[in-house]
């Protein structure tokens, strides 16, 4: 029983050697260019999975030519692009295969990197701890709307629309008012005097309280 199996044994792997030997040689040629530029792929690797895994490299102009046998597997793989099977045909005639391969560029997501300026944990306790954080929305609203700082805004900024409306109003009602005589002298005026001292004295006490402050 023994000799009959190691017989039966004996016979398929002299079978699928003899079918492994039927199969004809193919000079296997071509070159490999990017699907994208159509540039070529330098250095290419090209193994043939169906025997012995032998690998084979294209040229630096990307061109190869190598001797396989019929519905060989032939893996081509670069670096950077995506790895292609290419298997040979059966029947081929002058026993010659010539291909042009195109491979394409393989996408590769890298993980996010943050990069610290702190060398240690120490040093980023350190600055932490000596930060100085803006202040926040209510002490900005309180600097911001403070006397000194809304006299200096009114001082500088333009005058908006609805101002521009007014003063343009009281010139044409002090036009219309001296229609057919000559204005008045405000320093005959006693009542311009009186609004002049106050506005002086006011600007007194605008300018001690900014001093204060």
């Amino acid at each position: 029983m023994k000799k009959l199996l190691l017989a039966f044994g004996l016979l398929i792997s002299f079978s699928a050697f003899a079918q492994k030997a039927e199969r004809p040689l193919v000079q296997f040629s071509g070159i490999i260019i990017n699907a994208d530029s159509n540039t070529v792929v330098p250095y290419t690797n090209l193994t043939n999975l169906s025997y012995k895994k032998q690998v084979v490299s294209s040229n630096y102009e990307g061109y190869f030519s190598f001797v396989a046998h019929e519905k060989d597997s032939i893996r081509v793989s670069s670096v950077g692009y995506l790895s292609q099977i290419i298997v040979i045909p059966e029947n081929i005639q002058n026993k010659s295969f010539v291909l042009k391969i195109k491979l394409k560029a393989e996408a590769i997501n890298l993980p996010m990197v943050r990069v610290f300026p702190w060398a240690s944990t120490d040093e980023f306790k350190r600055d932490f701890l000596a930060k100085k954080f803006a202040d926040d929305d209510l002490a900005l609203a309180e600097k911001n709307l403070n006397r000194g700082s809304v006299i200096a805004m009114a001082r500088t900024l333009p005058h908006d629309g609805q101002t521009n409306q007014i003063m343009n109003l009281q010139s044409m009602h002090d036009n219309l008012v001296h229609t057919g005589s000559g204005p008045t002298n405000p320093l005959l005026n006693p009542i311009a005097w009186g609004s002049l001292i106050r506005s002086i004295i006011r600007g007194d006490k605008s300018r001690q309280s900014d001093n204060s402050n």
